[in-house]
């Protein structure tokens, strides 16, 4: 089969979206299935064989930190010239709209999976008013799919509810051979406890923006000295967040891939997660495989994943203080301990394929239909 993946983030970006993106694509071309990928020209035109077309990127007013493709008619040419069986639009938004736009016209099979809660995001960035707007422009783009995907029941049942058409869940996955607790190394712990390897060691893993909560933790670290914290990651909002924790004890580290953030995950102790916007938090798995207990918020893709006094914690974001009082139980080291033996247990099995055989299934489900000429009746 030949796919065509039009996503707006690809490599060198890394996110949960490119995360499942690349392990998807690995399974697909194990497969034999011809593979390419329509993304923001960030100067990498290959994938493990899998070419990658790129579209002009830039920076845009609201978001220097990353670079985006506008919409583009260098699309249409690019899915001319492969003459794929299918197209799958990943998060359309910006790029997507070309994505969608072509594949249409050209009277390809279309898939679209959404990732992304940008409307609830607009909160966080005194945008609100144009909530309304940003969910009639989705569901104009997502509705020209034959089908949608969403990565949790939570987001599956939104999107129903918003008026968004056969709406399916992508099943979760997560590196369990790099993820795991033997990745422990003690000069990775000095370095993220600044030097206090005795203290619990909070992590927090992650794009540093505004709508991530992470200000949060410094509560902790201000009522209790057992506590140190690592942030990894960068985004927009590092800059305010080192001025929030200054003179706490608190390490930015910027961004970390494969061994060394699996390090960094299996040196720590604790996972906090202060998000409530999240659409399913890939993170969240990453901290189980690896051994961690955690801390979340009590919100619909989080409690998918996390059974309180289980395998993490979870507070309520409508209270104050509860988040601080939540983290204070893992001074108990015996607590912190049963649940991170829970959390390791309930994802060491997982691993990528399964989600990756499920997406070929509906790749191979929407191009049957196609070619029946029944695409419209996809339930």
């Amino acid at each position: 089969m030949k796919i065509a993946i039009v996503t707006e983030t690809f490599l060198p970006s890394t996110d949960g979206v490119v995360t499942r993106l690349t392990a998807s694509i690995r399974y697909l071309l194990r497969e034999g299935h011809d593979v390419r990928i329509i993304a923001p020209d960030l100067g990498v035109y290959e994938f493990e064989g899998a070419r990658i077309d790129g579209v002009p990127a830039r920076t845009l007013p609201f978001y220097r930190s990353k670079q985006f493709a506008l919409p583009n008619s260098i699309v249409k040419k690019q899915l001319s010239e492969f003459d794929p069986d299918i197209v799958h639009v990943v998060n359309p938004a910006i790029l997507g709209l070309s994505g969608v736009y072509y594949a249409k016209k050209l009277k390809l099979p279309l898939i679209a999976s959404y990732h992304t809660n940008v409307a609830t995001y607009l909160d966080y960035y005194h945008l609100s008013l144009f909530k309304g707007l940003i969910w009639w422009y989705f569901r104009k783009l997502y509705n020209n799919a034959a089908l949608n995907l969403a990565t949790s029941q939570t987001v599956q049942k939104e999107l129903m509810n918003r008026g968004f058409f056969n709406v399916h869940v992508w099943k979760r996955g997560v590196d369990t051979e790099m993820f795991t607790p033997d990745q422990f190394d003690t000069e990775m712990r000095a370095r993220l406890s600044n030097g206090h390897p005795e203290k619990k060691l909070l992590l927090f893993v992650g794009r540093l923006a505004p709508e991530k909560e992470i200000e949060k933790i410094k509560s902790v670290l201000e009522e209790s000295d057992e506590f140190v914290l690592a942030i990894v990651g960068d985004g927009p909002h590092r800059q305010a967040l080192e001025k929030h924790f200054n003179g706490t004890n608190t390490v930015f580290t910027g961004y970390m891939h494969g061994e060394e953030l699996a390090k960094a995950y299996a040196s720590s102790d604790v996972f906090v997660f202060p998000s409530t916007t999240e659409t399913l938090g890939l993170v969240i798995m990453e901290a189980m495989a690896s051994g961690l207990p955690l801390v979340a918020a009590k919100s619909g893709p989080t409690c998918e994943q996390i059974e309180d006094n289980y395998n993490g914690l979870l507070y309520d974001p409508e209270n104050p203080v509860d988040f601080t009082a939540t983290v204070r139980q893992f001074e108990d080291e015996t607590l912190r301990k049963r649940l991170a033996q829970a959390a390791h247990k309930d994802v060491s099995e997982m691993g990528w394929e399964g989600q990756s055989k499920q997406l070929l299934h509906f790749y191979e489900e929407v191009t049957d239909l196609d070619g029946n000429n029944d695409k419209a009746n996809v339930t």
